[in-house]
């Protein structure tokens, strides 16, 4: 990726949406108005111009990653280029692992079904229990 230019300004919304955490701006904003992605630690407006070195913290689903601004764009490319505008910290990627293992942990004990029965199966299960189909 080219180096930007020092004095190149660019919306917190449109970084974002460079940077590949949001599918579209409208998202991105979205999410910056309802606290879901706080700049240095506290609310910011979507037009905020964003600078190197700002910590971002992004919450996407179960995930929350906090993110060191390395590089400016206001262009969308390449997720391995868009890589290249930030860094997440060590200490939120630990967080992030541990959180997806207590997921998985929680979710170990659940019985897996393959849903609704079907004809054959309830009448299997009729038969077994001894219920009598007919009235």
């Amino acid at each position: 990726m080219k180096s930007e230019s020092a004095n190149l300004s660019v919306r917190f919304d449109k970084w974002l949406w460079a940077a590949r955490f949001f599918k579209t701006r409208a998202l991105a904003k979205t999410a910056i108005e309802t606290g879901k992605v706080l700049y240095n630690g506290s609310k910011a407006k979507p037009s905020r111009a964003v600078e190197i070195g700002a910590q971002l913290r992004v919450t996407q689903g179960f995930d929350q990653k906090t993110i060191i601004v390395e590089q400016l764009s206001g262009q969308r490319r390449s997720a391995t280029d868009a890589a290249t505008l930030y860094s997440e910290t060590d200490q939120s990627i630990q967080d992030r692992q541990q959180r997806a293992l207590e997921r998985k942990q929680m979710n170990a004990g659940r019985l897996m079904t393959e849903g609704r029965p079907t004809k054959k199966q309830r009448r299997q299960i009729h038969q077994f229990k001894g219920a009598s189909l007919d009235p």
